[in-house]
């Protein structure tokens, strides 16, 4: 195209109307490249932001499922309190192959090397990581205080991920607590509600057998066994009941409690 046909092409465009179709569609166009680049630059510089702002709130909801978080604590001071190591699922015992501070369990779970295509699945999660981070929090002479062990599931409308709090018999649950989910305001998100997660603290996981008996229903069968389901969320509270026994059970981190209550680890 000769440099003419260019300036005159450029002259008929330039002495339209200025809502004509054309400039309409090059203003919203160079109004879209615009934004995306500021979302872009956005995404990218404030990343590291968010990374560090996810971690403490993971790190804030640890210390709370363990009791011991205040208004006004210093997160990252308190949390050094609590010892992260990996537990490879399937053996029940720790591992040394990754390191515990930067591990990822749920990154790990779309690793086929790193995780079990899930037959049995009562908590509706497909796959499940064969390694994960648990916590240990420990007392002053280095005896156990508390385990808490990563929990996962399906409820209503999302999948719930939070945390449970075991005391040092591995048995008795100190506190559960879900960091992530979105389940139907005012009935299933009532999992946050703190008089229904204060139900959880000195219930039992198994009875005298070793039998996991731990059971959120509506039902009472053994009292120091149960949950009050959330009124007017089954859904919901079938998957949480679903979830616990599935993590608590021999496909999830049983073993490893058996083995840590028997200093086997």
């Amino acid at each position: 195209m000769s440099n003419s046909n260019k300036e005159n092409i450029f002259l008929k465009f330039k002495n339209m109307s200025i809502d004509s179709i054309p400039k309409t569609i090059l203003v919203a166009v160079v109004l879209c490249l615009f934004c995306s680049m500021i979302v872009s630059f956005a995404a990218v510089n404030l990343k590291p932001i968010q990374d560090v702002n996810k971690l403490r709130d993971k790190q804030k909801n640890i210390l709370q499922v363990a009791g011991v978080y205040y208004d006004g604590i210093d997160i990252e001071e308190t949390f050094l309190s609590f010892e992260p190591m990996i537990v490879d699922i399937n053996k029940g015992v720790y591992s040394n192959k990754f390191d515990p501070k930067v591990f990822d369990d749920k990154k790990a779970v779309s690793n086929p090397i790193l995780s079990t295509l899930l037959i049995d699945d009562p908590a509706s999660i497909g796959r499940r990581t064969n390694f994960a981070t648990v916590y240990l929090l420990k007392n002053k002479d280095g005896s156990l205080d508390k385990v808490i062990l990563p929990i996962h599931g399906y409820g209503l409308w999302s999948t719930l991920y939070g945390f449970i709090a075991l005391e040092e018999n591995c048995n008795d649950i100190f506190g559960l607590q879900f960091y992530q989910h979105a389940e139907t305001p005012g009935l299933g998100a009532e999992v946050d509600n703190p008089k229904w997660r204060a139900q959880w603290n000195g219930k039992k996981l198994n009875n005298k057998n070793g039998d996991l008996m731990i059971q959120v229903a509506k039902t009472v069968n053994y009292k120091e066994h149960h949950i009050d389901a959330l009124a007017g969320a089954t859904l919901t509270s079938n998957g949480v009941d679903n979830l616990v026994k599935f993590w608590m059970g021999e496909s999830g981190f049983k073993k490893f409690l058996v083995n840590l209550q028997n200093g086997a680890v």
